[in-house]
Parts: C-alpha cells; structure tokens; sequence
C-alpha cells in the first residue's frame, strides 16, 4: 500500500491523532475476552462512564453505495465504545440532506456528522446548528467549505491529491487515454478527483457523468463509450469514482471488447476480489471506517475533553494506493466491512 507523497506527512499526522484517541477511549474500555471479540470486529470495551450523547451523521449516499456501509460501521463501533446513541440518514439530493439535518436540529442532537458533497444547499442549515450549539464535525468531501461553515474540523481525503496520485500512477502504467466516470453530477469531491487525474496524467482525460443510483444504466453508458471509442482513439483506462462502479466498468469493459485497465476510487469485499483476479488495476482507499469512526470519537471527545481533533485543520484518512499485492492483508478487514 503506497500513500501518496504529497499527503504522506498530513496522512502521519492524522495516523498519530488516530494513535492519541484510541489510547484515550481506551481507558474507558474493558480488558479480558470480551474486549478481544469485541477487536476482532473493529472495536472494542464497554461504553464509557460519560453521560449518554445523540450523535445524528448526514450524508449524500445514494442507494447501494458500499462506502457508506464502512463509514457507518466505524461510526457504530465508536458509538457503542462512548455511550452515544448513533443515528443516521442519508439523500443524494443536497435539498432533502439539508431537510434531514434540520430534522435532527429539532431532535435537538448533541453533535452532528456532515458530508458536503454539495456544500452550498447545507451551508445555512449548518449555521443554524451552530448557532443552536451543536457541534458539526465533516467528513469525505467539500473540506475547503468544513471550516469557514463553522466545523470543528473535517475528516477525510484531499480529493485534489487522490487524484492528483492517480493520474501519477496512470503516467506510470504507461496509459496514454482515460475515462474518468462520474456517477454524481454536481458532486465537488468526484469533480476534483477528476480534475486531479487530469492535473497529473500524462495524457488525456475525459469525463463521463453515469446515473450512478441505477447500475444497469451506468454500466451501459460505460459500455457505450467505449464501444464508441474504438474505432478512433480507444481508452486504454477507465477510473471509476466509487468501488460498485468498478464492477460496473468490469463488465462494461467485456461488453465491448475493451482492452481499458480498470481503476477505482474506494475499497471494499468486492475490488478486493476484483484486485486478487487482475480485474482491477489498482484502487485509492480513502479509509472510510476512520472518517466514521473519528468523526463520533471527535465529537464525544469535545463535549467531554474540550479535544478538537487536528487542531481545526482537516485530518486526512488517504489516499493511499492498493493494488494485487495488499489483498493478502485486506483480505479479511473487507470480508468483514471495515475496510
């Protein structure tokens, strides 16, 4: 697993801030075999001592979307560890995310967790939690937006250096055409990972905007454009944006006889399977356990410790570069949902 130069002394910094809170959530843990079971799924101890917490997370997940399983399962861990009662929603459309923060403000939660895929239809609802006292903490995307909103601080990847290291990687493997898939228009994050590829890539990159909540669609638009391409300039790449997406691009690829290497943002079971058969390239895993898990532990730890976890900067949790050569030791945390 290779992190990117760029991140590497951020990417320490947020693995030591990792180190600190486990340490300090440890002492409220349990030792003996419980605490054992309890690791081998990600976590461990009993809850701690401190006064019960509602902690609400918002996010722009479509349906299916395997990332935010893994962000919830750190999430959960961390809430059972600190006596916090977790709760979750979730709508692509910025609209209805902004509608279901506002839902938990009037629930009148203790802290809140925010992506901000599409900052600008959550900024004022935002504001309006703050304003009520309630602490915001960000993660995966927008984190240029996390601290002028008024979060604590944002946790996550810089989408402009993962795709800065992916298109580092392709000039690298010797790939001179991209398709870079999109599969949420209006989405920051996905647009600066394509920007970054192209930032970096040694040859051309072109963007294709797929309706990422219908696979089949996807898949066949894939398909479609580099049946297309063919007969002119072919992809010799293709660079999905989400791990189900990589699966979708697999199977595009067959469809219309392309030799296009398959590449992906995201980890999971699957690209990890993927990975291990040579279907897939390489994948940048950003960690989204960690974005959940710290994001809960960040807010307990301010409401019980005055902590703020990197001292307000963001706290980076990737990228790092996966190929072949890792499954071995992911094998089992994917199998799981951790990774």
């Amino acid at each position: 697993m290779r992190t990117n130069r760029k991140a590497a002394g951020r990417t320490a910094a947020a693995l030591l801030t990792a180190c600190a809170l486990a340490l300090v959530a440890g002492c409220s843990g349990s030792g003996g075999k419980d605490s054992e079971d309890e690791a081998d799924d990600g976590g461990g101890g009993t809850a701690a001592k401190t006064p019960r917490m509602k902690i609400a997370m918002v996010t722009h997940s479509g349906e299916g979307d395997t990332f935010w399983d893994i962000v919830q399962s750190g999430a959960k861990v961390a809430a059972a560890k600190d006596n916090v009662d977790f709760l979750y929603a979730a709508n692509k459309e910025g609209k209805e995310q902004a509608q279901l923060i506002q839902s938990y403000i009037d629930q009148d939660v203790d802290g809140l967790v925010v992506s901000l895929a599409k900052p600008e239809a959550v900024k004022a609802v935002i504001a309006k939690a703050t304003a009520a006292g309630i602490p915001v903490v960000t993660i995966n995307s927008g984190a240029e937006f996390s601290k002028p909103f008024g979060a604590l601080s944002h946790i996550g990847q810089d989408e402009a250096i993962a795709g800065e290291a992916v298109g580092e990687e392709l000039t690298k493997r010797g790939k001179k055409k991209a398709l870079c898939v999109i599969h949420e228009q209006g989405n920051v994050s996905l647009e600066e990972r394509c920007a970054g590829v192209k930032k970096a890539f040694g040859g051309t990159v072109e963007n294709l905007n797929v309706e990422g909540t219908n696979m089949p669609s996807s898949t066949s638009s894939i398909e479609a454009k580099l049946q297309s391409a063919k007969s002119t300039d072919e992809f010799d790449t293709v660079v999905t944006l989400g791990a189900p997406f990589a699966a979708a691009s697999v199977k595009a690829k067959a469809g219309a006889g392309s030799n296009a290497e398959i590449n992906t943002f995201d980890l999971n079971e699957d690209v990890v399977k993927q990975l291990k058969a040579k279907e897939i390239g390489f994948a940048v895993d950003q960690q989204p356990y960690l974005q959940g898990y710290l994001a809960v532990d960040e807010l307990w730890l301010n409401k019980n410790n005055g902590n703020v976890v990197g001292g307000g900067k963001p706290v980076l949790t990737g990228p790092a570069l996966v190929t072949e050569k890792d499954v071995p030791a992911l094998e089992k945390f994917t199998a799981r949902g951790t990774r």
